[in-house]
């Protein structure tokens, strides 16, 4: 009696899970009848889900609730399914794909208003709505500690128009605690942008007209370049016709032709300053690199002929205003053992929910890796390990020598992966922690198959710019300065560090604070200098990114496409003229428009499976190549 006493969970716990499955049942009838449509798909996810994959199509993607919930989880996690909800209801996302910026800030800060205009209409009606979406934020505020950021200039531009617009377009007031901070930030705003946000709530019923004033505030923000507005190209198409009319007998017939071919030499000319400080791509040619791949442009701009000036050619026309405070640093030198300890311990806690799968995958990678090794062998050989296989042979003639044989080195003995991690804020919560995890495994799992891993990271030490950014404004701010933040290189794995010494630095990841901006081409430079030093024969780069580059005060003192050109320059560079093999996966952000081999995921936990095939086809590849041939 007493074992089945044991057995029997206790009625608070049988209450607790179905208190919980209550409320998921709950939750979900929620959704699908304020999104209106029944057949939607939601699943639980344990840990945070990122605002950018919360809903695809009719799938909706919600945190998994803990079985002891309290009233501020519960609060929460209505405030997330209302959001998502709301999303299915008034969102159009072929009208939203029509309108969208490029990828980088703008982007960002353009579906934070979409998502800010829906939450509004759904909470004009809805006060019950109104009242969760208005407690989620506040959580959200809190939990990423922008309630005490010392400067209202350390806000998220994305976060914080967002909040503007939210505020502007409902009525609501910000959370209590960002008020002030919320007060400076938009006065600092110039009239123009403070127009297009009245402009927003007047036509936010519909989304194409919002999508319009959006982008008009991108643009009063210096985020988005300049367009001519239908206004202005009708002026443009009058005074062309009236100019026309002078000099032609036949004015109708050639005024559209010369609108047409005027009004493009004309953009190009107002801005030969911005473009003077571009990259070593021509001019006209930053939309066919975005169509075409960055091994279009590149052979394009050089060409096999600039083969010998391959080293300098990533940096053409890109530049550090000054490189006096860059930081490469060891994962161990940025905080304390005590908290590396902490911060490793909380990263093993998320590895158990993600442990199975991936495991099964890394398991798989090694098995495949291990039987091409063992097949590596020389037989017939006069010396080397004695050849127990063909003893036979010598009991049958005596007069036969001894056989032996050798373990032939393989390729992948000769390979080094370097896992290069995008540490930017827009990495916080989920991505950030998987990114780490699957690092975790993979840096195990190669180090089994005696292939060489190193896992780095990059960001900046400051939000906005550091003293990089101070030093440009004591000079009286020179025009075109290139980039003003202060870079942090990470080293979290060293290639020759054994994983045992290097488990507790994953956790790094994990700290409040590291993540800030990224600019990724000087960090792309410097993993593939790492490699070039590295005494292996294949070098494999892996980058993980959730967006281009961002770093607000270089961008606002430079072309808006400063950062962007120079990534796709220095990509081209890698993918044709070293012997790197570069792969990225993008989460939630297509980067197939930037590299040549390139995977896109929606939601973070696919990452680990995504890096394992990707690997294994890699690695299988070579194998169906046959031996390499020597450098």
């Amino acid at each position: 009696m007493q074992e089945n006493r044991k057995k029997t969970p206790p009625p608070q716990a049988e209450d607790e899970a179905r208190s919980a499955e209550s409320f998921k049942r709950a939750t979900v009838g929620a959704v699908r009848a304020v999104g209106g449509q029944a057949q939607t798909e939601v699943s639980f996810l344990n840990g945070p889900v990122p605002s950018g994959v919360s809903v695809t199509g009719t799938h909706v993607r919600l945190p998994h609730p803990s079985r002891r919930m309290t009233e501020a989880e519960m609060t929460r996690m209505r405030g997330a399914a209302d959001a998502a909800a709301l999303r299915l209801r008034h969102h159009n996302a072929p009208l939203h794909e029509s309108a969208r910026p490029p990828a980088g800030e703008a982007r960002e800060v353009y579906d934070m208003l979409e998502q800010a205009r829906v939450e509004s209409l759904g909470a004009r009606h809805m006060a019950g709505v109104a009242a969760n979406l208005d407690a989620r934020l506040a959580q959200e505020c809190a939990d990423m500690g922008l309630d005490r950021l010392p400067s209202h200039t350390k806000l998220p531009t994305p976060f914080a128009l967002g909040l503007l617009a939210r505020e502007n377009m409902s009525g609501h007031p910000v959370p209590q605690s960002m008020r002030a901070l919320m007060a400076r930030w938009a006065d600092d705003l110039p009239p123009a942008a403070r127009r297009a946000l009245d402009e927003m709530a007047a036509r936010q019923d519909s989304q194409q007209e919002f999508a319009q004033a959006a982008r008009r505030l991108l643009m009063a923000c210096d985020l988005l370049e300049q367009e001519t507005t239908p206004e202005e190209e009708a002026d443009d198409g009058t005074n062309d016709a009236e100019a026309a009319s002078s000099d032609d007998e036949e004015p109708s017939d050639d005024t559209t032709p010369d609108a047409q071919e005027d009004g493009p030499e004309e953009d190009d000319s107002n801005q030969p300053m911005q473009m003077s400080q571009g990259t070593g791509a021509s001019d006209d040619e930053p939309d066919d690199g975005e169509q075409g791949g960055s091994a279009s442009g590149s052979e394009e701009a050089g060409g096999p002929a600039e083969g010998d000036a391959e080293e300098a050619e990533p940096q053409r026309g890109y530049h550090a205003f000054t490189t006096v405070f860059d930081e490469e640093i060891a994962a161990e030198d940025l905080c304390d053992a005590e908290e590396l300890f902490r911060l490793r311990q909380t990263l093993d806690q998320q590895l158990v929910s993600m442990q199975g799968v991936v495991s099964k995958l890394a398991n798989r990678l090694q098995r495949k890796l291990m039987a091409q090794q063992t097949r590596a062998w020389e037989f017939d050989l006069e010396e080397g390990m004695l050849d127990a296989g063909r003893l036979s042979r010598i009991v049958v003639n005596p007069m036969l020598s001894l056989s032996y044989k050798r373990e032939r080195d393989t390729d992948f003995r000769d390979t080094v992966v370097t896992l290069l991690i995008d540490n930017s804020g827009s990495m916080r919560g989920r991505p950030i922690s998987v990114a780490a995890m699957c690092g975790d495994i993979l840096a195990r799992t190669l180090e089994r198959c005696a292939v060489k891993v190193e896992v780095l990271g990059f960001t900046t030490r400051a939000w906005k710019g550091g003293r990089s950014r101070e030093e440009w404004v004591q000079a009286g701010k020179p025009e075109n300065p290139g980039r003003l933040n202060d870079l942090r290189h990470i080293i979290y794995k060293a290639a020759d560090m054994p994983w045992r010494r290097a488990r507790r630095n994953l956790g790094l990841m994990l700290r409040e604070g590291l993540l800030k901006e990224n600019i990724d081409g000087e960090a792309l430079l410097w993993a593939q200098r790492r490699l070039a030093a590295r005494p292996e024969g294949r070098r494999i780069l892996m980058v993980i990114s959730d967006g281009a580059p961002v770093d607000d005060s270089t961008l606002s003192a430079n072309p808006g496409s400063y950062l962007e050109n120079h990534l796709r320059e220095v990509i081209a560079h890698i993918e044709t003229r070293t012997t790197t093999e570069l792969l990225a996966i993008g989460i939630g952000h297509d980067v197939t428009r930037y590299y040549r081999r390139a995977v896109t995921i929606t939601d973070p936990e696919e990452l680990g499976g995504t890096m394992m095939k990707k690997l294994s086809e890699l690695f299988g590849e070579e194998s169906a190549r046959g031996p390499r041939r020597s450098r």
